[in-house]
C-alpha cells in the first residue's frame, strides 16, 4: 500500500512495484489524479489497482481510511508511508496542527497505529531536509510561531526519522525503515510561480529515480537492512544526532500519540 500515489514518487513506486508483479494498492487526496494514478498503474499491471481516497489534512479520513483497509485487507505486506508537502503559508487544519506536521508526521503515525496489526513492513519517504527541523514534542505547533516552510517541512521530516525508529523499538516483528528519496522534482510547491518554475528547470531526480531506494526497502530481505534505520540511495546513512535521539523519539510517539487521540 503506497500514501501518496497519485503523483511523484508515489506513483512511481506503485507503478515499478506492479511492473514486478506485486499488488498494490494506491491511497491519495485528489479523486482525479488518483484514478489517473490508477490508470497508468493497470498499463503496466493489466489490473487495475484498488483505491482509497484520503485527506491526510483530516485525521477523521485516516481513521475512516484505516477502517476501509482493515475491512478489505487481512495483511499489508509493506505500507509505504509517502504521502507528504510542503507548505508555502501557515495552515492549520481542522485537527488544530500545523499542516506539513499533520500531513507528513501525524497522519501517518496514526495511520500506521490503527494497521499496525496487519503490517508486514513499514517504508517511510522522509528526506535529508531534517537538517532544518527544529522538533519540539511538547508543542507540536511550534511552526506557526514566524513560520518558515523549509523549517515546518524539515521539523516534519525529522518527526519521520525518529518515528521509524521507535516503531521498529516498539513493534519488533514489523521492520521499519526511513529513506531520503534525493531532490525530486514533484508537485511540491505547485503553489509558487516561483517554486513550479524551479522544479521544472533545475536538475532535480526524477519521481523514478527518487522511489528506486523505497522500492529496494520494499523487497529487501530484512535480514540484510537495519531495523529502525535510515536510508539514501540504498544505503545505510547517519541522520543528524536531533533525528537518531532515542529519548526525543519516545517522547516524539507519546505527544503524537495523545495528539491524534490513541494515548494509552
Amino acid at each position: 500500500m503506497v500514501t501518496g500515489a497519485s503523483s511523484g514518487i508515489g506513483l512511481a513506486a506503485a507503478v515499478d512495484l506492479a511492473r514486478r508483479g506485486d499488488r498494490v494498492v494506491l491511497v491519495g487526496r485528489d479523486p482525479a489524479r488518483l484514478q489517473s494514478a490508477g490508470d497508468r498503474v493497470r498499463e503496466y499491471s493489466g489490473e487495475r489497482p484498488e483505491l482509497f481516497r484520503a485527506d491526510f489534512a483530516v485525521l477523521d479520513d485516516v481513521r475512516r481510511l484505516a477502517e476501509r483497509l482493515r475491512e478489505s485487507y487481512d495483511r499489508i505486506d509493506v505500507l509505504a508511508n509517502n504521502a507528504g508537502a510542503i507548505v508555502l503559508q501557515p495552515v492549520t487544519t481542522v485537527d488544530g496542527f500545523e499542516l506539513s506536521m499533520q500531513a507528513n508526521h501525524l497522519a501517518p503515525f496514526l495511520l500506521s497505529n490503527l494497521l499496525a496489526d496487519r503490517i508486514g513492513r513499514m517504508v517511510v519517504t522522509a528526506s535529508g531536509a531534517h537538517r532544518s527541523g527544529a522538533l519540539d514534542p511538547d508543542d507540536l505547533n511550534a511552526a506557526l510561531r514566524r513560520y518558515r516552510p523549509m523549517r515546518a517541512y524539515g521539523t516534519s521530516k525529522q518527526a519521520n526519522i525518529l518515528f521509524t525508529a521507535e516503531a521498529a523499538r516498539r513493534w519488533p516483528d514489523v521492520p521499519a525503515y526511513s529513506f531520503h528519496p534525493g531532490v525530486v522534482r514533484t508537485r511540491f510547491g505547485n503553489e509558487s510561480r516561483l517554486v513550479g518554475l524551479g522544479m521544472r528547470l533545475l536538475p532535480f531526480r526524477s519521481p523514478e529515480k527518487g522511489a528506486e531506494t523505497l522500492v529496494w526497502l520494499a523487497n529487501q530481505d530484512p535480514s540484510r537492512l537495519i531495523d529502525g534505520g535510515y536510508y539514501h540511495d540504498r544505503r545505510p546513512r547517519r541522520p543528524l544526532p536531533k533525528a537518531a535521539d532515542p529519548r526525543l523519539a519516545a517522547r516524539l510517539w507519546t505527544a503524537s500519540a495523545k495528539a491524534v487521540g490513541i494515548d494509552g
